[in-house]
């Protein structure tokens, strides 16, 4: 275990680290990018590309998950967004992408609180499926008990639960919680859950029969959790904290192997590659494909905690448009700062350091070398 560090003397803590803090080191070994394989199979599902888009309305629709898949990689759509509470939301998209940013969260706000229709949820699922794409979609836990059975209904293969934190033992007083190992032993499809950052907080959601859980509090850019409720954990430290309970789980349960997807904070390429060098086997991002002509927020970038009735805890991010989605993916990339071909900046992270398989890459050296700024 780490050291502890006083913080103060009636306080310790661990130091942690977050991706732009840490460093990939070459090997004396080099590969030809070429040869470097970047697939990804979870569960019966094999992908080109380890990377998963998030559940956000400005980034995932119906269309652009199915263009996703298309390109090799996985969308998972978000069952509580507006694609689910409205018959047709670009209209909706298109007034979001124009307002100001002090009228922006109120109207989220409002725009969210339309209620989300069950038919909307099997139809929406039934456009990705009639592509003939891998379709992931989202839930929250709250709302998993109300909705699943219209998701499985509908055909997901796929079932993402994602909130801020989500916990093996959700304990309220108010509601009954979530019994999840139950729920995913009843489920015919595999479940990735999450988000957690912790080694413990990860080993019990594996013993659920979780499929893969997601590290991180997600949304990364478009989120303000840490400044509005201090709650953050370096990406890199909950990266690598995670991957130990993997192999700890793998022990365990005799052999039985959890995926590990970092989700959020992760703006560039560089974040990516070193997501896999602490052990992650994909990553689940939103703010890269947020730049894309093709994504419904049209140049803004907001998640579910934007909306929140009580504490919003996002905002509408205005990142503009840079590109289209497959040359964020596979280039040519024609900026220097990580956020084009995405995909070809990660075979080429493997290739200088010498490996050509993802899961041989999570053993490559790091080292910590903080950013200067």
């Amino acid at each position: 275990m780490a050291a502890e560090v006083e913080i103060g003397r009636g306080k310790s803590g661990r130091r942690a680290y977050a991706f732009d803090e840490i460093g990939i080191v070459p090997s004396r070994r080099t590969r030809d990018p070429e040869e470097v394989s970047v697939a990804w199979q979870i569960d019966a599902y094999r992908f080109e590309m380890p990377l998963v888009v998030a559940p956000m309305d400005s980034v995932v629709s119906p269309a652009t998950a199915i263009a996703v898949g298309r390109l090799g990689g996985l969308a998972v759509l978000d069952l509580e967004g507006l694609w689910t509470r409205y018959e047709n939301p670009e209209p909706l998209l298109a007034e979001i992408a124009s307002l100001d940013d002090v009228r922006a969260t109120q109207r989220l706000q409002e725009i969210y609180t339309a209620p989300i229709r069950e038919e909307l949820i099997g139809r929406r699922i039934q456009q990705i499926r009639d592509a003939g794409v891998t379709v992931a979609a989202r839930l929250s836990p709250q709302r998993t008990a109300q909705f699943h059975k219209a998701v499985i209904d509908a055909g997901v293969d796929l079932f993402v639960i994602r909130g801020t934190t989500v916990s093996a033992e959700h304990v309220s007083g108010r509601a009954e919680p979530l019994n999840l190992k139950q729920f995913i032993y009843d489920l015919d499809v595999p479940v990735i859950v999450g988000g957690c950052s912790t080694y413990t907080a990860a080993l019990h959601l594996m013993r659920t029969g979780a499929a893969g859980v997601l590290v991180g509090f997600g949304g990364g850019s478009g989120h303000t959790t840490r400044t509005v409720l201090g709650v953050a954990v370096p990406m890199a430290t909950a990266v690598a904290d995670v991957a130990a309970a993997r192999r700890d789980y793998m022990d365990e349960s005799g052999g039985r192997y959890v995926h590990v997807i970092a989700d959020g904070a992760m703006t560039n390429s560089g974040d990516i590659a070193k997501a896999f060098a602490c052990g992650g086997d994909a990553v689940m991002v939103g703010s890269p494909f947020a730049r894309s002509t093709e994504a419904p927020g049209r140049g803004y970038h907001w998640g579910s905690e934007a909306h929140h009735g009580d504490v919003p805890r996002g905002t509408r991010l205005d990142l503009g448009t840079i590109g289209t989605m497959e040359q964020i993916l596979h280039g040519p990339s024609h900026v220097a700062d990580g956020s084009m071909n995405l995909i070809g900046a990660l075979r080429r992270a493997m290739a200088t350091s010498g490996y050509t398989e993802l899961k041989e890459f999570q053993r490559v050296q790091v080292v910590v070398a903080p950013h200067p700024h």
